[in-house]
């Protein structure tokens, strides 16, 4: 648990008084496992895999309720969590708005050309000239997946004066009745002068952006990713800054970003990971750190829900957000 979150469990904490709460700064892993021995219920929060091994020792100590307190489900194995007889929950809107807007900033900075400003003004360069930006207003946005999350954006977007087209497997209705719906994926690369993702990690979309895709999409097409690191090939992206096809990047997830995120490292020099150090130093890159999430109201929700939800699934109550993992 963050320090961020502590204040929110106290807080629920009050509420319910006569549940016993303890919690670890440790991440989840076959070791600190052990932890949880003479508890109900676990409440996680990780973007690592959940191993068969550690659910086991789970199970070993009467626990089958997991809740955890972000939407990705991407670390666990459905298969293992049958197997072992758990119920799971997740918190799938603890704040759409958050990471809306977070995408919206992004695509903001990128069109206007920030960290080149950034860098000018590192240098005591405060002319405009030659670092004109561009508008939303009038571009094609391409949303790929309009569920909780790239429905606020598609909203934005339009009010933003933009073009939507968008492609999702279950149509919003909302949305479907403005026409911006598209018949595949491939039509919104075709479309989009900006394209964002929002879609979960299933393992049919792992590297969904991947060489083939990109070289669908517009020359200099800005390309934004506040869903899932592993929906993009890095190698690929990388390829296309390179050679211009993609004109900018806003990136709030990385396939590698365990090796990096959360971690302060002495230098840039010191982080190992060559994809990272191949992306970070452009001007026509923002990476933030898997923060599009990070607010106030989004952690409160996080921390509510989650707890809430492992608490009735305690006492033999229907959870707000129960999770189906009978589908793989």
């Amino acid at each position: 648990m963050r320090e961020d979150e502590k204040g929110y469990l106290k807080e629920w904490s009050n509420i319910h008084s006569d549940v016993e709460i303890d919690y670890t700064d440790q991440i989840f892993n076959d070791e600190t496992v052990e932890l949880a021995k003479g508890y109900n219920g676990v409440v996680l929060l990780q973007t690592q895999p959940y191993s068969r091994t550690s659910l086991q020792k789970l199970q070993d100590f009467g626990i089958t309720k997991i809740s955890v307190r972000n939407v990705g489900l991407d670390g666990f194995d459905f298969k293992d969590l049958r197997d072992l007889g758990f119920s799971l929950t997740n918190v799938p809107v603890y704040s759409p708005n958050a990471i809306a807007e977070h995408t919206t900033s992004l695509m903001l900075r990128l069109l206007r050309r920030v960290p080149e400003f950034d860098k000018k003004f590192d240098n005591a360069d405060f002319r405009w000239f030659p670092t004109i930006g561009e508008e939303i207003n009038g571009k094609t946005v391409g949303i790929i997946g309009t569920g909780h999350i790239g429905s606020v954006v598609a909203r934005i977007m339009m009010a933003m004066g933009a073009k939507v087209v968008a492609y999702d497997i279950k149509p919003n209705p909302f949305l479907e009745n403005l026409g911006i719906y598209v018949n595949s994926v491939d039509e919104v690369l075709k479309q989009a002068d900006i394209l964002t993702l929002h879609t979960p990690l299933a393992k049919k979309d792992v590297h969904m952006i991947d060489t083939a895709a990109i070289a669908k999409m517009k020359d200099g097409v800005i390309f934004i990713n506040a869903a899932r690191g592993g929906l993009v090939d890095t190698d690929a992206l990388i390829a296309g800054l390179d050679s211009g096809k993609i004109g900018g990047a806003g990136l709030d997830v990385l396939e590698s970003e365990n090796d990096v995120f959360q971690k302060k490292f002495t230098s840039i020099d010191d982080v190992k990971d060559p994809q990272f150090k191949a992306l970070i130093n452009r001007d026509n890159v923002i990476i933030t750190p898997h923060t599009a999430f990070y607010t106030t109201t989004a952690v409160h929700n996080m921390i509510f829900d989650s707890l809430t939800d492992n608490l009735n699934m305690l006492e033999g109550k229907t959870p707000k957000y129960p999770v189906d993992i009978t589908v793989d």
